[in-house]
């Protein structure tokens, strides 16, 4: 066993005739909270669905505690990593704590309905994101905001090992952007979880992650401890626009060139 939860082998992944990564051998440990950096379109969906098991690579290998993802049964990777989204689309009225329970499915035996204990894990969650107050509320009915927030307690109510969350803070104002991040974090470091995340702000990213992993979108990464990976020239080049780090109150910001 390496110690590390999840793991890839000279991962590749495309899309039609591009190459978004190639040969990416990555190791990601409990207490880490990575952020997935790139431009629009350079794959970062694609590698959090691929991390997920939803989405098959052009080659090498995932793997959850040296066990690759095809050797698991389903339901027990279920239980060991969640996945937000980057779309949410509800198809019928529903109240959000209902929504919130769904994350407990993976962990009701068979033909039982939820306890106590689900509906009192599902509360935390919606307090742990600032939602107590839309629990009896239609999701239908909810902001983008709110509707986020309900989508990220979700995951927080299933409580996998590893969490791969597609721009989480989307939709949110910065009160709540600092606060989620604020918790996720802390999981990490009390919970012995792992976070794996995508996020376009880059001082939020920068504030929040311990490491990163940037895609220059024609196959080539970049990853290890953020102040390692999230300097000017591989920032300016991934994004295809000069950007500039700055140090303002002990903390770095960055600004387009």
């Amino acid at each position: 066993m390496s110690g590390d939860l999840l793991q890839t082998d000279r991962l590749s992944l495309s899309v039609g005739a591009r190459t978004l990564v190639r040969d990416l051998s990555l190791r990601v440990a409990p207490g880490e909270l990575w952020c997935v950096l790139g431009a629009n379109g350079s794959g970062k969906t694609t590698l959090l669905h691929a991390l997920a098991g939803l989405r098959a690579a052009s080659g090498g290998v995932v793997s959850l505690l040296d066990r690759r993802l095809q050797d698991w049964r389903a339901v027990e990777l279920a239980r060991m990593r969640g996945l937000l989204p980057q779309a949410l689309h509800d198809s019928f009225a529903a109240r959000a704590l209902d929504i919130e329970l769904m994350g407990r499915y993976t962990h009701l035996e068979r033909w039982r309905w939820e306890s106590d204990d689900d509906i009192a894990i599902a509360r935390d969650a919606l307090r742990a994101v600032d939602a107590t107050p839309l629990a009896l509320r239609d999701v239908t009915t909810l902001s983008g905001g709110e509707r986020q927030r309900v989508g990220i307690a979700t995951v927080l109510a299933q409580d996998p090992q590893l969490m791969l969350l597609d721009e989480p803070t989307a939709h949110l104002d910065l009160h709540h952007q600092v606060a989620v991040l604020e918790h996720l974090r802390e999981l990490t470091q009390t919970a012995n979880k792992a976070v794996v995340l995508s996020i376009h702000d880059l001082q939020l990213a920068h504030r929040f992650a311990s490491h990163a992993l940037l895609l220059f979108g024609d196959g080539r990464t970049q990853h290890g401890p953020v102040d390692e990976v999230m300097i000017e020239a591989a920032l300016g080049e991934a994004y295809r626009h000069p950007v500039l780090r700055r140090s303002a109150d002990g903390r770095a910001m960055f600004l387009p060139g």
